[in-house]
Protein backbone atom coordinates (compact mmCIF):
# COMPACT_ATOMS: atom_id res chain seq x y z
CA UNK A 1 0.00 0.00 0.00
CA UNK A 2 1.65 3.21 -1.05
CA UNK A 3 -1.49 5.67 -0.42
CA UNK A 4 -0.35 9.00 2.02
CA UNK A 5 -4.22 8.53 3.61
CA UNK A 6 -5.67 5.78 5.32
CA UNK A 7 -9.07 5.13 6.52
CA UNK A 8 -9.23 2.17 8.89
CA UNK A 9 -11.89 0.07 9.91
CA UNK A 10 -11.41 -1.27 13.96
CA UNK A 11 -13.87 -4.37 14.85
CA UNK A 12 -12.23 -7.12 12.72
CA UNK A 13 -9.34 -4.89 11.13
CA UNK A 14 -7.51 -3.17 13.93
CA UNK A 15 -9.16 -5.35 16.82
CA UNK A 16 -9.88 -8.94 17.63
CA UNK A 17 -13.48 -8.13 18.51
CA UNK A 18 -16.13 -9.32 16.12
CA UNK A 19 -16.72 -12.63 18.32
CA UNK A 20 -18.43 -9.59 20.74
CA UNK A 21 -20.77 -8.34 18.48
CA UNK A 22 -21.71 -11.09 16.74
CA UNK A 23 -22.99 -12.42 20.50
CA UNK A 24 -24.43 -8.86 21.62
CA UNK A 25 -28.38 -8.67 19.73
CA UNK A 26 -28.86 -12.43 20.86
CA UNK A 27 -27.47 -11.59 24.21
CA UNK A 28 -29.17 -8.11 24.80
CA UNK A 29 -32.58 -9.62 23.54
CA UNK A 30 -32.35 -12.23 25.40
CA UNK A 31 -31.89 -9.82 28.43
CA UNK A 32 -34.91 -8.27 27.30
CA UNK A 33 -36.98 -11.62 27.76
CA UNK A 34 -37.11 -12.05 23.92
CA UNK A 35 -37.59 -15.50 22.49
CA UNK A 36 -37.17 -17.46 18.91
CA UNK A 37 -34.62 -14.70 18.13
CA UNK A 38 -33.67 -15.37 14.02
CA UNK A 39 -30.69 -17.25 13.48
CA UNK A 40 -29.84 -14.31 11.22
CA UNK A 41 -30.61 -11.49 13.07
CA UNK A 42 -26.24 -10.76 13.37
CA UNK A 43 -26.11 -10.54 10.02
CA UNK A 44 -29.07 -8.34 9.58
CA UNK A 45 -27.43 -5.76 11.69
CA UNK A 46 -24.26 -6.00 10.45
CA UNK A 47 -24.27 -3.37 7.89
CA UNK A 48 -26.28 -1.12 10.46
CA UNK A 49 -25.55 1.48 12.64
CA UNK A 50 -26.38 1.25 16.76
CA UNK A 51 -29.60 3.30 16.37
CA UNK A 52 -30.41 1.44 12.83
CA UNK A 53 -30.65 -1.70 14.78
CA UNK A 54 -31.91 -0.15 18.13
CA UNK A 55 -34.82 1.03 15.63
CA UNK A 56 -35.09 -2.80 14.09
CA UNK A 57 -35.60 -4.25 17.60
CA UNK A 58 -38.13 -1.52 18.31
CA UNK A 59 -40.19 -2.82 14.99
CA UNK A 60 -39.23 -6.38 14.88
CA UNK A 61 -39.64 -7.33 19.14
CA UNK A 62 -41.66 -4.21 20.45
CA UNK A 63 -38.77 -3.14 22.76
CA UNK A 64 -39.82 -0.10 24.95
CA UNK A 65 -37.78 3.27 24.76
CA UNK A 66 -36.27 5.05 21.72
CA UNK A 67 -33.72 3.58 19.32
CA UNK A 68 -31.09 6.31 21.08
CA UNK A 69 -32.00 4.80 24.48
CA UNK A 70 -31.82 1.35 23.41
CA UNK A 71 -28.37 2.05 21.48
CA UNK A 72 -27.31 3.73 24.14
CA UNK A 73 -27.70 0.19 26.56
CA UNK A 74 -26.08 -1.73 23.81
CA UNK A 75 -23.28 0.42 24.04
CA UNK A 76 -22.85 -0.30 27.60
CA UNK A 77 -22.89 -4.12 26.92
CA UNK A 78 -19.63 -3.16 25.15
CA UNK A 79 -17.73 -0.93 27.03
CA UNK A 80 -15.94 -2.71 29.76
CA UNK A 81 -15.18 -5.75 26.69
CA UNK A 82 -13.46 -2.45 24.87
CA UNK A 83 -12.36 -0.93 28.16
CA UNK A 84 -10.74 -4.20 28.85
CA UNK A 85 -10.55 -7.45 27.35
CA UNK A 86 -10.37 -6.95 23.24
CA UNK A 87 -7.43 -7.54 21.77
CA UNK A 88 -5.42 -5.93 19.39
CA UNK A 89 -5.05 -7.85 15.99
CA UNK A 90 -1.64 -9.65 15.99
CA UNK A 91 1.00 -7.63 13.93
CA UNK A 92 -1.06 -3.84 13.87
CA UNK A 93 1.25 -2.11 16.41
CA UNK A 94 4.10 -2.65 13.84
CA UNK A 95 2.40 -2.24 11.03
CA UNK A 96 1.20 1.38 11.69
CA UNK A 97 4.75 1.86 12.87
CA UNK A 98 5.77 1.40 9.41
CA UNK A 99 3.13 3.24 7.80
CA UNK A 100 3.78 6.52 10.14
CA UNK A 101 7.60 5.96 8.92
CA UNK A 102 6.76 6.79 5.35
CA UNK A 103 4.41 10.04 6.30
CA UNK A 104 1.01 8.19 5.99
CA UNK A 105 -1.46 9.94 7.65
CA UNK A 106 -4.37 7.85 9.54
CA UNK A 107 -7.86 7.50 10.53
CA UNK A 108 -10.08 5.11 12.16
CA UNK A 109 -13.78 4.89 10.53
CA UNK A 110 -15.84 2.50 12.78
CA UNK A 111 -19.97 1.59 13.12
CA UNK A 112 -18.40 1.84 16.64
CA UNK A 113 -18.92 4.68 19.06
CA UNK A 114 -16.18 7.14 18.95
CA UNK A 115 -15.88 7.26 23.04
CA UNK A 116 -15.34 2.59 22.87
CA UNK A 117 -12.97 3.45 20.25
CA UNK A 118 -10.62 6.03 22.07
CA UNK A 119 -10.87 3.68 25.10
CA UNK A 120 -10.05 0.64 23.15
CA UNK A 121 -7.79 2.15 21.04
CA UNK A 122 -6.24 3.92 24.27
CA UNK A 123 -5.99 0.99 26.05
CA UNK A 124 -3.99 -1.20 23.25
CA UNK A 125 -1.43 1.69 23.20
CA UNK A 126 -2.15 2.75 19.19
CA UNK A 127 -4.80 5.89 19.63
CA UNK A 128 -1.91 8.31 19.13
CA UNK A 129 -1.14 6.66 15.38
CA UNK A 130 -4.66 8.14 14.41
CA UNK A 131 -5.51 11.95 13.25
CA UNK A 132 -9.10 11.58 14.78
CA UNK A 133 -11.79 8.66 15.16
CA UNK A 134 -15.09 8.91 13.34
CA UNK A 135 -18.26 7.26 13.83
CA UNK A 136 -20.74 5.99 11.31
CA UNK A 137 -23.59 7.24 14.35
CA UNK A 138 -22.12 10.69 13.91
CA UNK A 139 -22.23 10.55 9.99
CA UNK A 140 -26.12 8.67 10.78
CA UNK A 141 -25.65 5.79 8.33
CA UNK A 142 -23.67 2.33 8.17
CA UNK A 143 -21.17 1.24 5.85
CA UNK A 144 -23.79 0.61 3.35
CA UNK A 145 -23.43 4.00 2.35
CA UNK A 146 -20.14 5.49 1.88
CA UNK A 147 -20.79 8.79 4.15
CA UNK A 148 -18.55 7.88 6.73
CA UNK A 149 -15.67 7.53 4.18
CA UNK A 150 -16.29 10.75 2.42
CA UNK A 151 -16.24 12.61 5.93
CA UNK A 152 -13.02 10.46 6.83
CA UNK A 153 -11.85 11.94 3.54
CA UNK A 154 -13.14 15.41 3.49
CA UNK A 155 -11.14 15.52 7.16
CA UNK A 156 -8.03 14.06 6.21
CA UNK A 157 -8.17 17.01 2.75
CA UNK A 158 -7.69 13.85 0.17
CA UNK A 159 -9.62 13.11 -2.26
CA UNK A 160 -11.01 9.09 -2.07
CA UNK A 161 -8.67 7.87 -4.86
CA UNK A 162 -5.97 9.44 -2.76
CA UNK A 163 -6.50 7.29 0.40
CA UNK A 164 -6.34 3.42 1.18
CA UNK A 165 -9.14 1.82 3.15
CA UNK A 166 -8.49 -1.21 5.24
CA UNK A 167 -12.00 -3.44 5.71
CA UNK A 168 -12.52 -6.78 6.75
CA UNK A 169 -15.92 -6.95 6.07
CA UNK A 170 -17.09 -7.72 1.79
CA UNK A 171 -19.86 -5.40 2.17
CA UNK A 172 -18.38 -2.35 3.47
CA UNK A 173 -15.19 -2.99 1.49
CA UNK A 174 -17.57 -3.37 -2.02
CA UNK A 175 -19.08 -0.06 -0.75
CA UNK A 176 -15.63 1.78 -0.38
CA UNK A 177 -14.54 0.57 -3.73
CA UNK A 178 -17.77 1.76 -5.57
CA UNK A 179 -17.18 5.54 -3.94
CA UNK A 180 -13.57 5.08 -5.33
CA UNK A 181 -10.95 4.96 -2.72
CA UNK A 182 -8.03 2.01 -2.90
CA UNK A 183 -9.47 -1.33 -0.75
CA UNK A 184 -7.11 -3.19 1.25
CA UNK A 185 -9.37 -6.43 2.55
CA UNK A 186 -8.22 -7.67 6.43
CA UNK A 187 -9.16 -11.22 6.57
CA UNK A 188 -10.97 -12.33 9.69
CA UNK A 189 -12.12 -15.76 10.72
CA UNK A 190 -15.58 -14.09 11.36
CA UNK A 191 -15.48 -13.47 7.89
CA UNK A 192 -13.95 -16.81 6.62
CA UNK A 193 -16.94 -17.17 4.16
CA UNK A 194 -16.50 -14.15 2.53
CA UNK A 195 -12.58 -14.47 2.00
CA UNK A 196 -12.51 -15.30 -1.39
CA UNK A 197 -15.31 -13.10 -2.67
CA UNK A 198 -12.79 -9.99 -0.77
CA UNK A 199 -9.88 -10.95 -2.77
CA UNK A 200 -11.66 -10.61 -6.34
CA UNK A 201 -13.17 -6.99 -5.39
CA UNK A 202 -10.10 -5.50 -3.03
CA UNK A 203 -7.27 -3.86 -4.55
CA UNK A 204 -5.04 -5.82 -2.22
CA UNK A 205 -5.58 -8.08 0.73
CA UNK A 206 -3.68 -8.79 3.85
CA UNK A 207 -4.49 -12.36 5.63
CA UNK A 208 -1.99 -11.09 8.56
CA UNK A 209 -0.47 -8.34 9.41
Amino acid sequence: MDKKFAIFDMDGTLVDSMSYWKNLAFDFLSSKGIGNIPKDISEKIKPMTMTESAALFIREFGLAGTPESIAEEMNRCMDEHYRRDIPLKQGVASYLERLAQTGCTMCVASATAEPLMDACLTRLGIRSCFRFLISCETVGVGKNRPDVYYEAARRLGCQPCEAAVYEDALYAARTAGEAGFYVVGIYDENADAHWKEMQNIADETLRTF
